[in-house]
């Protein structure tokens, strides 16, 4: 078998796990608990035929422009609106760790959008968007994903630090969703370090790709297909630090209940004045006598 036709093999093989995994995670209701991840991998098994044949169309036609911009504008608009439902899926994946934990969960959602909107500003500001026209698409659509990888893996850290403080399986399908990512934006960031910007696509390093691809997707069919434990309450010590945060956490931006400080009557404050008065005259009236 040539390289081609392992490479067109390993793709057909991805279709038909991504395809699986979207059935299993409909079927379990998953889509419920994660709708930007079931749009996620409705648009990879929609769109991936598409862009299958669009490609060979391309090949077919390689001198032709229309075939060629047709798969660049649905190749590149995929990768985008992708980088974007995966920053939702990462912000879904952060609700359900931190469920139990309502004040952390508000705080913590305050400081992920903010790193996200500072991520990508910096990001975005590297760009050179002077007379590029089309070309800048690309560019554009890498540094996006670039961000929502970084976001990918410290997600990914987070979970594995605080698992136990979270009291979160391994097996919760928010750590496999995280996990999956994980692996994917490491295995992105790898590949895009030691391949030249005009490799081939049948590369030794490229098959290495696509299998990391695939475990990532086997993996999420794993987690899909078996059963998930039930979260038990989460019970924690009065003293512990998590709670005691968790607290703080909650109480920011609340005033709370609001007490009116009742002043001293004003008959209070003559009542004093009067009593002086009668000291001081009974004090001149004494002395008065006393001179008489």
């Amino acid at each position: 078998m040539s390289s081609q036709s392992a490479m067109q093999v390993m793709s057909a093989v991805e279709f038909l796990l991504s395809a699986v995994l979207a059935s299993l995670f409909w079927k379990k209701g998953l889509h419920r608990r994660f709708p930007a991840m079931g749009a996620y991998l409705a648009m990879r098994v929609a769109f991936n035929p598409i862009q299958t044949v669009l490609l060979i169309v391309r090949q077919s036609r390689p001198l032709e422009r229309n075939p060629f911009m047709a798969y660049f504008l649905v190749y590149w608009a995929v990768y985008i609106a992708s980088a974007v439902l995966i920053y939702f899926v990462c912000l879904e994946v952060f609700r359900s760790a931190l469920a139990s934990l309502p004040g952390l969960l508000k705080f913590g959602l305050v400081i992920f959008r903010w790193a996200v909107l500072v991520s990508v500003i910096v990001t975005f500001a590297a760009l050179p968007f002077a007379n590029r026209g089309f070309l800048i698409i690309p560019e554009v659509a890498t540094a996006l994903m670039r961000s929502v990888s970084l976001l990918e893996l410290c997600l990914l850290a987070f979970l594995c630090l605080s698992m136990n403080a979270l009291r979160l399986s391994v097996r919760d399908m928010a750590f496999g969703l995280a996990l999956g990512f994980g692996v994917m934006s490491s295995n992105d960031f790898i590949f895009a370090s030691l391949t030249p910007p005009q490799a081939s696509l049948t590369t030794p390093l490229q098959f290495v790709h696509q299998s990391v691809i695939l475990f990532s997707l086997f993996t999420w069919v794993a987690y899909c297909a078996l059963p998930e434990p039930v979260r038990k309450p989460f019970v924690m010590p009065v003293n512990s630090t998590i709670y005691r945060w968790n607290e703080i956490a909650s109480a920011l931006g609340h005033t709370g209940t609001q007490v009116a400080v009742q002043q001293p009557a004003n008959s209070f404050f003559l009542t004093d004045v009067e009593n002086v008065v009668e000291k001081v005259l009974n004090r001149n009236l004494k002395r008065r006598q006393s001179e008489s």
